[in-house]
């Protein structure tokens, strides 16, 4: 397992959007998160199981934190655009992945520009130090 002090996982929700839609685009982003990084990165993620007094496991649990931020969709694109250029590793929802069915999505994804987005968030991983001074300025999300 790698030292928990030196990797993190962080999410960045537009705080405009109701909570449904908040865990939605958290659990996407978390899935896609997982599924884009390599066999050395997902070490690096410090999956482990908890084992409880009944012997009863509890699978596949990241041992990091994982800090839920919110921000104004400017915020996150600002976030995602420094994620971008420091080479962080995430994911990213915005609006038009919603509703409709899964092509429905992409035809209006492929719509839109960048400027256009409307980020419901987004999620990344990587070294504390790369990422604090992307986030710091940003509140936690109640």
């Amino acid at each position: 397992m790698v030292q928990n002090d030196k990797y993190k996982f962080v999410a960045v929700i537009n705080e405009k959007i109701e909570i449904g839609k908040a865990l939605n685009a958290i659990a996407h982003m978390a899935l896609g998160l997982v599924n884009i990084a390599d066999e050395e990165t997902r070490e690096k993620m410090s999956f482990i199981d908890f084992q409880d007094k009944d012997n009863e496991l509890h699978k596949s649990i990241s041992g990091l934190s994982l800090i839920v931020l919110r921000g104004r969709n400017g915020e996150i694109k600002k976030a995602r655009k420094q994620f971008i250029e420091e080479n962080i590793l995430f994911t990213d929802f915005i609006e038009t992945m919603t509703g409709d069915t899964y092509a429905e999505q992409l035809v209006k994804t492929k719509e839109l520009g960048e400027e256009e987005h409307n980020y419901f968030g987004l999620l990344a991983f990587g070294e504390i130090d790369t990422i604090n001074p992307i986030t710091r300025k940003l509140s936690l999300y109640r």
